[in-house]
């Protein structure tokens, strides 16, 4: 390898002694060996092969410690039983599913991470007990008819972003035993009121006069995109609501497309300038149980909270209330992004209050 570098080297100084420096860049030869190299994956898995996503999310302590405990603290649920890790990455899942006691894991990751993780089991000497397969659940076939258990860490921002609970529910369908369990198996997605006018005027009024020139035509577009962030525990000014529950050993993919009424009642007397959400994901098999929450409450989680601002801001006295609907459907044309609809209505002491407005989760 050393001596190879320092031909390269010698040979690209040769090349600008005896032609121009763009010559370099234009020679094939330069090249070669690379282009085998070039992932031609689905953008989607393409995103999932970079290092740096799943550094985000294996550090994300809430997430990953979550998982190993349902796992590890469970070891009479995993013992001797054939497990299935949808949507696999780097196998840390399904090394938990191992060392908890399976007889078996069988990882499935389409993007090219899956090649790291046949090494990273190997390397953990897990070769004869994990096996990783690449490609897409829907495409793949497993050496075994039924699995126990189904391990799988989907949740997208707003819970459903990304679609990947369809490919875990396909897998469900597929292959887990009627008796299997899945973890997790409760999702539940919860929405609160918040004040939050310093970021608001910061992140939509920018638009309006951007050096001296007005760009406002731009802040349609970003009012109608929910924005994902850390919302502090103290900007919360209303109850919670739950707005939908999923039993994942029983939901059908139809059931992920609804609409829900929903109610808020202030808790403090503030304005309201927007609406968020934000999820839980329970373990509750074994004796173990487990609860992940990305509640602005709890600590930190990479997911977030999801933001919905409205035009305008709400004064509310303690007590009122401020009601509507929320409906949610997959984008017709970018299946992986969330379309939202949703309906606002108040009658206080000071103002009067009715939108409807439009937002995609892209």
């Amino acid at each position: 390898m050393a001596r190879r570098g320092r031909y390269q080297v010698n040979s690209l100084q040769k090349s600008v002694q005896n032609g121009s420096s763009e010559d370099i860049f234009q020679a094939d030869s330069l090249w070669a060996g690379l282009d085998n190299e070039i992932s031609t994956e689905d953008p989607y898995f393409y995103s999932y092969s970079h290092y740096g996503i799943h550094e985000e999310m294996i550090k994300d302590k809430v997430r990953t410690e979550s998982y190993m405990n349902a796992m590890i603290q469970n070891p009479h649920i995993f013992n001797d039983k054939i497990v299935l890790d949808i949507g696999c990455g780097t196998g840390i899942l399904s090394i938990f599913a191992s060392r908890a006691g399976a007889k078996h894991v069988y990882g499935i990751d389409a993007a090219d991470v899956a090649n790291q993780a046949r090494q990273i089991v190997e390397d953990n000497g897990l070769g004869h007990k994990i096996t990783i397969i690449k490609g897409k659940v829907e495409e793949v076939e497993l050496p075994v008819e039924k699995v126990d258990i189904i391990i799988s860490e989907w949740m997208g921002y707003f819970l459903l972003y990304e679609s990947m609970l369809d490919t875990v529910l396909y897998a469900r369908d597929k292959w887990l035993q009627p008796d299997g369990l899945m973890f997790p198996d409760r999702a539940k997605m919860y929405i609160s009121g918040i004040e939050d006018a310093d970021y608001k005027e910061r992140k939509l009024d920018f638009w309006l006069d951007v050096y001296g020139i007005d760009m406002s035509i731009i802040r349609p577009t970003v009012m109608a995109e929910p924005i994902v962030d850390v919302v502090e525990a103290n900007a919360i000014v209303t109850s919670e609501y739950l707005l939908y529950d999923i039993d994942i050993k029983n939901v059908k993919i139809d059931d992920l497309t609804f609409a829900s009424k929903y109610h808020l009642r202030a808790t403090r007397s503030d304005y309201l300038h927007a609406i968020i959400a934000y999820f839980e994901v329970e373990f509750n098999h074994g004796t173990k149980q487990i609860k992940l929450s990305t509640n602005p409450a709890k600590k930190y989680t990479h997911w977030k909270q999801t933001v919905f601002y409205f035009e305008g801001a709400i004064p509310m006295n303690l007590g009122e209330e401020i009601s509507g609907s929320i409906a949610i459907r997959k984008n017709p044309e970018h299946k992986r992004d969330v379309d939202i609809k949703i309906s606002y209505h108040f009658n206080g002491a000071k103002t009067t209050f009715n939108e409807t407005r439009f937002y995609k989760l892209r």
